[in-house]
């Protein structure tokens, strides 16, 4: 077992509402789950088992058989609630998935359609970018689009400032990407700007470290700690590191936090985002309601508030561009959705026209 979560200085035991439980998941847990089962948090999964946290203290646990065939979003993700049964001899067995209240859904790298859950029952998603290699406005709207929809708070943390002079610069050129989010500089090597953070540092509440590779995620959660939680890989002449992340832990602070550190993600797509997509682009979600048509495309109608506020200079055109891209792969992420959900359905009609033959022929022995 790791002794980066919840071990080796913690009590062996781990309360309940440490691990972020509430009276939420108590209803839903009391209401679903089997008598003798136990409430339980992923901290960590992998191929063929999941990390659990609990009363017990932490343990390996298998799947029930009935999440082998489970989707990718119905099968545990790390900060997940489960009914957990543990007998004398046999490994503990994860036996039902909680209803989530946020989870961060991207659709998973490749060519196959399917999404992936990133992090589950999520308070806060910080959105790490260091300055000054790896901002990019374009690719932060993204996250925020996911962040929104996930139904977590987003927060955009900026590191390795230390880098780079002009720091307020850097961050009102993100606070234009980001209207309505916290932005807060940071900096791991010199403390600058980590107290900001102390507003999102609410003992019991989850948060998921999100962003590239190399921007400095888990040096920032060493640093909060207080202690080495998570490798961290050198870093190079140009200051920027090296990724070490390699899959999804939640771990939990000294201060009561807990945090979801997560791979650098290569590809960001979006698998459903209409909330998020409106929350993050707010600013031309308000300048629509002052057009003239209520349908405006925003492609050279008349009255069109869009284009009057791009015209003055208070809308940039490459927002405007990025909006309109994403709002393309939302549509064609819907169209996904519906196919994986159509061919869903028909493996479980095909699963249970099986499951009748098989019955009919143990029945009449055909």
């Amino acid at each position: 077992m790791h002794d980066i979560m919840f071990g080796a200085d913690d009590d062996a035991s781990t309360p309940l509402h440490d691990l972020g439980w509430n009276g939420s998941f108590a209803l839903a847990f009391h209401a679903r789950a089997t008598h003798g089962d136990i409430p339980a948090r992923v901290t960590a999964v992998h191929r063929n088992r999941v990390v659990v946290a609990g009363s017990f203290g932490e343990r390996d646990a298998s799947l029930a058989a009935h999440f082998h065939d489970a989707g990718a979003v119905d099968r545990p993700a790390a900060g997940d609630w489960v009914a957990l049964r543990i007998s004398e001899h046999d490994t503990p067995m994860v036996q039902m998935l909680l209803p989530r209240q946020s989870a961060f859904i991207r659709r998973a790298a490749g060519e196959k359609a399917v999404p992936q859950v990133v992090a589950a029952n999520v308070d806060r998603v910080f959105i790490v970018t260091a300055v000054p290699d790896d901002v990019n406005e374009r690719r932060l709207e993204r996250y925020l689009a996911l962040a929104w929809e996930s139904g977590a708070m987003p927060v955009v943390v900026l590191t390795k400032t230390d880098l780079v002079d002009n720091v307020d610069e850097w961050s009102a050129r993100i606070r234009i990407a980001a209207p309505g989010v916290d932005v807060i500089a940071v900096s791991a090597l010199t403390d600058t700007g980590i107290a900001a953070l102390d507003t999102h540092l609410v003992a019991g509440t989850t948060i998921a470290l999100l962003g590239s590779s190399g921007v400095g995620k888990s040096t920032l959660l060493n640093h909060l700690a207080g202690r080495t939680l998570m490798r961290t890989g050198v870093v190079m002449d140009d200051g920027r590191g090296r990724h070490t992340t390699t899959h999804r832990e939640l771990v939990r602070l000294p201060s009561g936090v807990l945090v979801i550190d997560t791979p650098g993600m290569r590809e960001l797509q979006l698998w459903s985002a209409e909330v998020g997509l409106a929350q993050t682009f707010d600013d031309i979600t308000s300048l629509s309601d002052s057009c003239r048509f209520a349908d405006c495309a925003h492609a050279g109608e008349p009255g069109c508030a869009v284009a009057e506020a791009i015209a003055s200079g208070t809308l940039d055109a490459e927002r405007l561009a990025s909006w309109r891209k994403l709002l393309r792969e939302m549509e064609r992420a819907e169209v996904q959705r519906d196919a994986v959900a159509s061919a869903a359905q028909r493996g479980k009609v095909k699963s249970i026209h099986r499951l009748a033959r098989s019955h009919h022929k143990r029945k009449y022995g055909e």
